[in-house]
């Protein structure tokens, strides 16, 4: 991450130059008139969800909450439907919520602070930013994240540089897990062998159980019938007949009792063994989720790869050292807003634009320019698009609703790369009829996961 999602903290009590003529002029006042009593418990107390940086609520219900539980939550306080909704739609609505503000931003603190009621007694014994720090340090040594991450965010002695470093480590293990995954894929296969050996041997087991007792039954009726027999002596040689039919009988109880525990024991085994087959089961479901989501995520890369090789090649009808984009008129008279990104693709953005005849406007997204000019920006444009690893979710909202009001085509990018916008206008180019109409967004962002 090039740089966070919100300005950087500047260190307390450091003044500008303009700002330090000000400072010295109200220097006297400020000595006799310190903070009032309401301003000093305000700040001793715990700041809401809905009172932190916008840009933060991502990670925090990213993070602290499920999708399980999300989808409980949500439904009640919007129109959202919880069966049908995807895991983006239910996050997205979430976060829009909590930084709005109402219900349902007090429902989910209310959610946050009871599930995490441990960390938070923890995390209030910290008196200043410092000591917040080292036992967020601790717990992210620990692997314990999630209550550390929501005590750290609403601790009343948090500064902004700590809640920046916070934001950054989580991010960082995001990687991690991603990279984690290959190792996952890579067991796939042993799964599966191991998968298939278990249940044939589940089988076999069930077969020999079946066999042990059809035996058991066959030997309790030969019993009952030497018992029947035994219990009607004809004569005096039945009583020497009786006794060995007893030890006979107390023989074949010990073999009946021998069986019986071995048909314990193998029962015990087959439960056990189809309890692991189930677990591998659930590991199996998992991994084939993620290996369909890398397929997908490999796909989309490999078709802008395909573009940006396009692209690279020189145009017959131009010099050799003339990249071939589109047509020089492709998109004359065309105007793009591009709402979002990084400095350093926009600027190639543009001159890429420009080489097919059109024209690019970017926004921000609100970092710089104000987002009260986004509207103005989209009045008479043709296509809007945004990268949705760098834009935040009131801007994207924003776009949103001006492009249907004006009636503009919005198109979401992967990343804020020249090769997804390279690829997406081929795509709409090449296409005999192109539809400006939305995409739906993918399941996968590199920003949100």
């Amino acid at each position: 991450m090039h740089a966070p999602p919100f300005r950087l903290a500047r260190a307390t009590g450091a003044a500008t130059p303009d700002e330090a003529p000000h400072l010295r002029a109200f220097a006297p006042a400020a000595a006799c008139c310190g903070p009032s009593q309401a301003e000093l418990d305000r700040s001793r107390r715990r700041p809401r969800l809905a009172d932190l940086d916008a840009h933060l609520h991502c990670s925090i219900i990213g993070t602290c909450l499920s999708t399980h539980e999300l989808r409980k939550l949500v439904p009640k306080f919007t129109p959202l439907d919880g069966q049908h909704a995807s895991d983006l739609e239910i996050h997205h609505t979430a976060v829009e919520h909590a930084i709005q503000g109402g219900a349902l931003a007090k429902a989910l603190q209310k959610a946050l602070d009871t599930r995490y009621a441990g960390a938070l007694r923890r995390f209030a014994a910290a008196r200043d930013a410092d000591a917040v720090l080292a036992l967020w340090n601790e717990a992210r040594a620990s692997g314990d994240i999630p209550p550390a991450y929501w005590a750290l965010m609403t601790h009343p002695a948090t500064t902004m540089a700590v809640r920046q470093a916070a934001f950054g480590d989580l991010h960082m293990l995001s990687h991690l897990v991603g990279a984690a995954n290959r190792a996952d894929l890579r067991r796939l296969v042993a799964l599966e062998e191991e998968n298939a050996a278990l249940q044939a041997k589940i089988e076999r087991q069930q077969m020999r159980l079946n066999e042990m007792s059809r035996e058991r039954d066959d030997a309790r009726k030969a019993l009952d019938e030497q018992s029947a027999h035994a219990a009607r002596p004809e004569s005096e040689d039945a009583a020497h007949d009786q006794a060995a039919l007893h030890a006979q009988l107390a023989a074949l109880q010990e073999a009946l009792a021998a069986r019986d525990a071995r048909l314990a024991l193998q029962t015990s085994r087959r439960e056990a063994a189809e309890q692991r087959a189930a677990a591998d089961a659930t590991v199996l479901h998992t991994l084939r989720a993620q290996l369909d989501e890398a397929h997908a995520l490999i796909d989309a890369l490999r078709a802008e790869a395909h573009a940006m090789e396009n692209a690279a090649q020189p145009d017959d009808d131009s010099d050799a050292g003339t990249p071939r984009a589109l047509p020089r008129e492709a998109l004359k008279g065309r105007r793009i807003v591009y709402v979002g990104g990084r400095p350093g693709s926009n600027h190639a953005l543009r001159r890429w634009v420009a080489a097919a005849g059109g024209e690019l406007t970017v926004h921000d997204g609100g970092v710089e320019d104000r987002k009260g000019l986004l509207a103005a920006a989209l009045a008479g444009a043709d296509l809007a698009v945004f990268p949705v690893d760098c834009v935040d979710h009131d801007s994207m909202a924003t776009l949103k609703r001006v492009c249907e009001r004006h009636r503009v085509s919005w198109h979401p990018l992967r990343t804020a790369s020249l090769a997804s916008f390279v690829e997406l206008m081929m795509r709409l180019h090449v296409s005999a009829a192109p539809a400006l109409t939305p995409v739906p967004l993918s399941r996968f962002c590199l920003r949100h996961g």
